[in-house]
């Protein structure tokens, strides 16, 4: 009996030596730490910050260049120094309802790209954000259709102002108000530059979610 007890203890420290010198035999390696490591996400992430600064200063374009065209437009009228006891010449943009619609149009643009800052400091502050971007390419691309529907349509007007049209036979009434088209004029190309803008929010982005 002791000599099988002695085998069987004899047997133990074998095993348990052969499992130290495992054990003495595994090195572990230094911990490698996170920023030794090259990754492509912070040359992405500085590009998206680019495009999220650019699309801010873009925002703000599209505040002045809207707000603009409405205060321009809102106010435009002209009244001629003569008149009659019966006719007075006076040309006032509520006349149009083209030129109503392109005041409420821009107005409604100006409130929209007021709120919408916010979001697009968001996407500075977080580059990799895609729920407000998502957010601001639907509503923009709305909003770039209505500014561009608001300033064709005055832009028509002005057009038959300025030229008339023959088979219907309307007069160019700028000849006579020229003032008065001089400010819609104005007016609308300054609404146009807002749609530039907005179709460059749009395409930067479409850019930046196709980076995602």
């Amino acid at each position: 009996m002791d000599s099988g007890k002695a085998g069987e203890v004899s047997a133990v420290t074998k095993v348990e030596k052969k499992g130290t010198d495992k054990r003495k035999g595994v090195t572990w390696a230094n911990p490698v730490s996170e920023d030794s490591v090259p990754t492509k996400a912070a040359p992405i992430s500085r590009w998206k910050k680019g495009i999220a600064i650019t699309d801010f200063v873009l925002r703000l374009g599209v505040i002045g260049a809207a707000m603009g065209s409405a205060v321009t437009m809102g106010t435009n009228e002209e009244q001629l120094p003569f008149f009659t006891q019966f006719l007075q010449f006076h040309a006032q943009w509520s006349q149009f309802p083209m030129f109503q619609f392109f005041v409420m149009a821009n107005g409604v643009i100006s409130g929209y790209t007021v709120l919408t800052l916010p979001f697009s400091y968001v996407c500075i502050v977080r580059p990799n954000a895609l729920a407000p971007r998502l957010l601001l390419v639907t509503m923009d691309t709305v909003m770039m259709g209505l500014i561009n529907t608001a300033a064709s349509a005055a832009a028509a007007i002005v057009y038959v102002g300025h030229n008339g049209s023959r088979e219907p036979n309307w007069m160019a009434f700028c000849q006579g108000y020229n003032n008065f088209c001089q400010a819609a004029s104005q007016a609308v190309v300054t609404s146009f530059v807002a749609a530039v803008f907005f179709l460059c929010l749009v395409s930067l982005s479409a850019l930046a979610l196709k980076r995602n």
